[in-house]
């Protein structure tokens, strides 16, 4: 098939806008955490951008999307082995395909250091996210985009299940070996900068339109309906978060509107161009009740799930993949069209790639544990990471 401009220009534009949300999930995640902890949590982003970009085009994509079989891709592509400037996939060059991917394979380990923040060994997190990316990412995205059991049968147009549910698990299993922060439940751990949050969380829904628009691999119709319900699910998250804080605790926060968005964000990207701008206004809507709930219920059950990753991203990936088997009616049909078939592939992946993310992860903790270490002494702790790991301070005023 013949390259595309148009198509190859929104695919380069959209893997720019993606690459764009790591340090906006930096702004994100920094102005969450307490003041000595900045430069660590916002590192664990911009780390990713070197690391798992080198990763990614020396082996992760040929496990990815190489043929290969049912669970994981070969070696045929390893450091893009047979892939020139003219190669082609779809209407783009395969470059092009490569970059984009690449941009989810980055972003979706920075994901879980929102679990982690403040507790963690900057080595250890490194070794984490590059074994992360091999052992879970890589087969999952095979799984669902390269040619493994689920591609063709479970709808998951931008992520949902490959790259939210997985990082969401994921840092929900790896507590297990860190452990509460010091003082959790104690003293007050208060978010430092809600303005950087805010920033991020604006910033996090721009690149976003790359992130589900340009998942349809070409500037086409697919693009604009992605487009739009990544505009208005978000919204709808946003103001139902605002109403439930407003009914919950009298008054609306800036940092729960945002979380809001996020949550509508992450709701919506299984279904981007799958459904229509009305059922995305209600996937945004169910997303946000229920991530709000789960973040409540954090609190009742005591783990210290720092910036809410498995809340936000684990609980809203799981509900956005379920929403799509039952609203998906462009490119598929989901439960309100008379499929309840489809409704029972999405459950199928969703229970899946649970168990598979959770169980690699508490295997890679407990190697990592047992080997170099994870978590930081308990005097570096309270010092804070960003002296204790990296030797700076994030103001010097």
């Amino acid at each position: 098939m013949a390259i595309n401009g148009a198509d190859t220009v929104w695919v380069l534009l959209s893997s720019a806008l993606v690459l764009l949300m790591v340090p906006a999930l930096a702004l994100f995640y920094g102005g969450l955490v307490q003041r000595k902890n900045v430069l660590s949590s916002m590192m664990h982003s911009f780390v990713a951008m070197g690391v798992l970009a080198l990763e990614w085009i020396t082996i992760g994509y040929s496990l990815a999307f190489s043929e290969g079989n049912w669970f994981i891709g070969g070696l045929e592509n390893v450091f893009l082995s047979g892939i020139d400037p003219y190669s082609v996939t779809g209407t783009i060059p395969t470059y092009a395909f490569v970059a984009f991917q690449g941009m989810f394979a980055i972003i979706t380990p920075a994901l879980i250091s929102g679990a982690i923040v403040g507790r963690v060994k900057f080595k250890s997190y490194i070794a984490f996210i590059l074994l992360w990316g091999l052992i879970v990412y890589a087969p999952v995205c095979h799984w669902v985009w390269g040619g493994g059991f689920l591609t063709g049968e479970a709808l998951d147009f931008a992520g949902g299940t490959v790259v939210h549910i997985t990082a969401g698990m994921s840092s929900l299993a790896i507590l297990a070996y860190l452990g509460k922060r010091r003082g959790y439940g104690v003293d007050s751990l208060k978010p430092h900068n809600v303005t950087l949050t805010l920033l991020g969380a604006g910033l996090l829904w721009f690149g976003w339109f790359g992130f589900n628009a340009g998942s349809a691999l070409a500037a086409n119709e697919i693009a604009a309906l992605a487009f739009m319900t990544t505009l208005v699910a978000p919204a709808a998250a946003g103001f139902v978060w605002m109403a439930l804080e407003w009914a919950h605790l009298g008054r609306p926060t800036a940092l729960g509107f945002a979380t809001g968005i996020l949550a509508g964000l992450v709701g919506i990207t299984p279904a981007a161009g799958f459904v229509t701008p009305v059922a995305a206004i209600a996937i945004g809507a169910i997303a946000s009740f229920i991530c709000y709930q789960a973040v409540m219920f954090k609190n009742r059950l005591g783990y210290d799930d720092s910036l809410d990753a498995f809340g936000v991203h684990g609980v809203g990936g799981i509900v956005g993949a379920i929403l799509t088997g039952v609203y998906a009616s462009v490119g598929g049909e989901g439960l309100l069209l008379g499929n309840s078939a489809q409704l029972m592939i999405q459950l199928q992946g969703v229970v899946i790639t649970i168990v598979y993310a959770m169980a690699c992860t508490l295997l890679i903790g407990f190697v990592l544990h047992k080997t170099i270490g994870l978590k930081v002494s308990e005097s570096e702790e309270i010092i804070g990471l960003d002296k204790t790991q990296h030797g700076e301070a994030a103001y010097n005023i």
